[in-house]
């Protein structure tokens, strides 16, 4: 019953840290917290009751996901079953693995293998399934950014590593079956880690950026909760309505402004009624005006971001599931003439690898109207936020119903501010220009792969036994141990047996 006690809160604990530590809006530094009471449990249980502890807590902090992702996002329950448990049973099965290992006395093994698995299971999901790196926990600590500088090694799976490194090397360390020496070596080589970090991300938050900057201007104007049709009343009050808020900005001197994803309607006959007012607004301020709209052409509907004042348009390559079957996916890649500003949508944030091709296009600044769900304004917006340390640029990203962002590429939030169809919202930054690759940039997915072999040498070593003292490295028996704990005290009984009978002859 103890045991069964100190199982159960453990896993509450966990579930608790999970909880507030992740989501939608997590708490700051929680979720390196979080695994620890269920990995300090875990050599002191069954391998079963290790695995369901690890599910279970896992579980507990990720179903408050349940209602934003069938409400919200529109996932259909299966899928949100199959995202919510079937990320459970991986966790479970990864922190299973860490027991594994302890109990088999492989501490070194044992500090990585949830770390890299847990970087394999996020990376395995940001390229083969259809919602990117939206599952990673590495944007918890988004707003530390000395923590998150590691990404522009790494990308955000190098953040998550270190997410969870530190607990499973505490864990390691309070170990019963690990010795003082592999505690030492263990404290040794993780602090070894922290501490490289560490320095890396002051050093480069301390680096002097470049001085090139362009002043940005984020514009969400107040509308109906429906997407509004360009050629209704209320879509030409919209227009009117940004173009007043186009001009204030270029007096304080924007040379771009965004506005969010899927503003208006349009087709190829109303189209007009859009792109005359803001290609006039544009001409006259010399600034450049990104629109975001739902864009009916040739019969299909595209999720588009027009630039104006000259036209050239971007249609979003990333749909969400179900919520955007109606749209066709975008192929091509889009900049302002002229300028390294690349055009980008939304979702398409979530996808590192469409960012990096835009990098290695030239890129220094994201220009991404955008559209949230209100609850999820923070998480979505510093996702974004991340994708410009990854790649070392800037990111001006304007969603309606969520956090209007101006960040630069060492993450600093430059200017914000959260947004509502109720009311018109601005905010004006400028943003640097880096023209420097990080080596996240240059080498790509290095990490997510180089994790994925970490955890199958970690798979290995849990499923080898420990070598025991009855054989020795060239395979032959061993020598008889003189000191052996069951022959010793024979030996003792024997003796005191012989001088027995000698006291009484």
């Amino acid at each position: 019953m103890k045991r069964f006690l100190l199982a159960a809160l453990a896993v509450l604990t966990s579930a608790l840290l999970w909880h507030f530590g992740t989501g939608l809006h997590p708490l700051t530094g929680l979720a390196f917290l979080a695994p620890m009471p269920v990995l300090l449990l875990m050599p002191r249980v069954s391998a079963g009751t290790a695995f369901v502890a690890g599910v279970l807590s896992w579980l507990g902090g990720a179903l408050q996901l349940w209602g934003y992702l069938t409400e919200s996002i529109e996932q259909p329950v299966p899928v949100t079953v199959l995202l919510l448990g079937g990320t459970a049973l991986l966790f479970g099965g990864v922190s299973t693995v860490t027991r594994a290992l302890l109990v088999r006395g492989r501490p070194g093994l044992a500090v990585v293998a949830l770390p890299a698995g847990w970087v394999s299971v996020e990376f395995l999901l940001a390229v083969a399934g259809p919602f990117g790196a939206w599952w990673s926990i590495g944007y918890t600590q988004a707003d530390v950014l000395p923590v998150i500088q590691t990404s522009a090694l790494t990308g955000v799976w190098g953040v998550t590593f270190l997410i969870l490194l530190v607990p499973s090397a505490i864990a390691v360390l309070f170990a019963p079956e690990v010795t003082r020496v592999q505690r030492l070596r263990v404290a040794g080589a993780t602090a070894a880690v922290l501490i490289a970090l560490g320095a890396f991300g002051f050093w480069r938050l301390a680096v002097p950026q470049e001085r090139d900057t362009v002043r940005v201007g984020l514009v969400a104007v107040a509308q109906p909760p429906d997407y509004v049709p360009v050629d209704s009343a209320d879509g030409r009050d919209m227009v009117a309505r940004a173009v007043v808020e186009i001009d204030q900005l270029a007096d304080q001197g924007a040379r771009v402004v965004v506005l969010p994803e899927k503003s208006w309607r349009a087709d190829d006959s109303t189209i007009a009624l859009l792109s005359g007012p803001l290609t006039d607004v544009a001409t006259r301020r010399n600034i450049e005006v990104i629109a975001g709209l739902v864009l009916t052409t040739g019969g299909e509907s595209y999720n588009s971001a027009i630039d104006y004042p000259s036209g050239v348009r971007y249609d979003k390559h990333y749909l969400i599931p179900g919520l955007e079957d109606e749209n066709q996916p975008g192929t091509r890649w889009q900049s302002v003439p002229g300028k390294p500003w690349a055009l980008a949508v939304c979702f398409d944030l979530d996808h590192p690898d469409l960012v990096l091709a835009n990098q290695r296009r030239g890129t220094t600044l994201l220009l991404v109207p955008a559209l949230d769900f209100t609850s999820d304004y923070w998480l979505h917006s510093r996702m974004a936020v991340m994708r410009g340390v990854e790649f070392g640029m800037g990111v001006a990203r304007a969603p309606q119903l969520g956090e209007l962002v101006a960040s630069d590429s060492r993450g600093h939030v430059l200017a914000s501010a959260t947004t509502d169809v109720t009311m018109t919202r601005t905010v004006l930054a400028d943003i640097p220009l880096t023209s420097g690759s990080t080596v996240y940039a240059r080498f790509g997915n290095w990490f997510g792969w180089t994790c994925l072999a970490l955890f199958g040498a970690a798979l290995g070593g849990a499923g080898r036994r420990r070598r025991t003292a009855s054989s020795t490295a060239g395979g032959r028996p061993a020598a008889t141990n003189r000191r052996c704990p069951v022959a010793a005290p024979l030996s003792i009984r024997y003796h005191r047996r012989i001088h027995a009978l000698h006291r009484r002859s």
